[in-house]
């Protein structure tokens, strides 16, 4: 299996109970933090670690920031994970390292120019997790006074990779040649235009980055939705899963394994991980006591607050004490994510301040619990149903949870032979048995 890491460049995670939980060390705004998890999660030999982003303060619940910043939401503080990303990158050399950047308010030639930059300053261990972006906040800070439409969106972003993976093409993988004797710099017919024009972007191209040591960085998307999921079958290479229980994996690894058939992507082109939480302890009863003391520390109206954030619908005008009406509600939001809310408030009865509760405790992402050996059976039987191809480990507090699970469940995990002992190669691509991607023909080479 492959194994992943969450986090945002802030004081939580999906847990929004990270930055007061009493195990939690070291200050998200110092580079030590993040440091030494890059340390610990390479010497467990994870796949990789990637940061979510938004680029906005959440203030969609009741019109105002007023509550995500009171109680410390997903939204509070985003630092840019980019410059986080290269700070990681100069004391790892195995760990794959991935940063969130939108399709909505970057433009190709600058993603393509900075995932590139990265992959040749860390030889080939970068990814991409591709964002549509989420809600009208953002939209806001970049002068535009609504969000784009769910699917329109997802539209404009089909369009940005096609334009991004163009300009990664623009140098073929020999052009250097760095002759000194000759003086012959690189060879102008192995760099060529690329002349896009669509409905939505326009670039001459070439890239002034040549081509990287991965070709392209990997690709990771979440989207969840139909039109999410049509997206990630055509372009992503990991898929970020938050499913809330094992019957809902299942059914989203089967509708990614068809989508991918349907592009015409074999199976092992893109790789499901799945989240989790894992609360690890001697005993079973100490690491339930750790979930309940962790779960305790949530108020509702920070979960509410991320979770009007992520909608991008205004949950304040309803009663706290209630059930959510799902029929009064249409988001264009994370549409996915948000009917994994309903249909969880619909089957256990919860009211809104319930929802709130649990949404704030994980986001939706299941906790295992119990003994290393307890929380390795229930990732070898997702694993094996199959409901994913590996996990995404998300932390209940920082950065212990990542050194409990490095420290004892993964020992676990090696003595079943279902996790690797040590990297078999240098690049991400290589962690997780992704091919280089082929650059366009040097026919196809314009240079002017």
């Amino acid at each position: 299996m492959h194994l992943a890491a969450f986090l945002i460049a802030g004081p939580v995670a999906h847990s929004h109970a990270v930055w007061r939980h009493p195990a939690t060390r070291g200050d998200f705004l110092r580079p030590e933090l993040y440091c030494e998890i890059a340390r610990l999660l390479e010497r467990a030999r994870f796949d990789l670690v990637f940061f979510a982003d938004r680029l906005a303060m959440a203030d969609t619940f009741a019109h105002s920031f007023a509550t995500g910043v009171l109680y410390g939401d997903q939204d509070a503080i985003r630092l840019d994970p980019i410059p986080v990303l290269a700070m990681m990158a100069g004391v790892t050399r195995r760990l794959g390292l991935g940063a969130t950047r939108s399709t909505t308010y970057y433009q190709p030639y600058h993603i393509a120019r900075t995932f590139a930059t990265l992959d040749h300053l860390t030889r080939g261990r970068v990814a991409w997790n591709v964002v549509t972006s989420a809600n009208d906040s953002e939209a806001h800070n970049f002068g535009l006074d609504q969000h784009l439409e769910h699917d329109l969106r997802y539209d404009r972003a089909d369009e940005f990779m096609a334009a991004t993976y163009k300009l990664w093409d623009s140098w073929q993988a020999d052009a250097l040649i760095l002759d000194r004797a000759t003086g012959i710099f690189a060879d102008p017919a192995a760099v060529r235009y690329v002349d896009h024009a669509g409905a939505w972007f326009r670039s001459r191209g070439p890239l002034n980055v040549p081509r990287s040591p991965q070709g392209r960085p990997v690709i990771i998307q979440a989207g969840s939705s139909g039109r999410g999921k049509a997206f990630a079958a055509r372009w992503a290479e990991v898929i970020f899963a938050v499913q809330p229980d094992a019957a809902r994996a299942r059914a989203f690894y089967a509708d990614i394994r068809a989508g991918l058939a349907a592009c015409g992507r074999p199976p092992g082109a893109c790789k499901v991980l799945l989240a989790v939480m894992p609360f690890v302890a001697e005993t079973t009863a100490q690491a339930q006591q750790r979930q309940q003391a962790h779960n305790e520390l949530v108020n509702p109206l920070v979960g509410l607050a991320t979770l009007a954030s992520h909608a991008n619908y205004d949950l304040s005008r309803y009663p706290l004490d209630a059930p959510l009406d799902a029929g009064e509600v249409e988001v264009q939001g994370m549409q996915g994510l948000f009917a994994s809310v309903v249909s969880l408030s619909q089957r256990e009865g919860l009211t809104l301040a319930e929802i709130g509760r649990r949404y704030g405790q994980s986001v939706l992402v299941p906790q295992v619990v119990g003994t290393a050996n307890d929380v390795a059976d229930q990732l070898e039987a997702l694993f094996d149903e199959p409901a994913c191809d590996g996990f995404v480990i998300s932390p209940a507090h920082l950065p212990g949870a990542f050194a409990e699970f490095a420290g004892q469940v993964v020992p676990e995990l090696q003595r079943r032979g279902l996790f690797r002992r040590r990297y078999g190669g240098t690049t991400l691509r290589s962690h997780l048995g992704l091919p280089l991607p082929e650059a366009e023909s040097r026919d196809s080479a314009a240079p002017r």
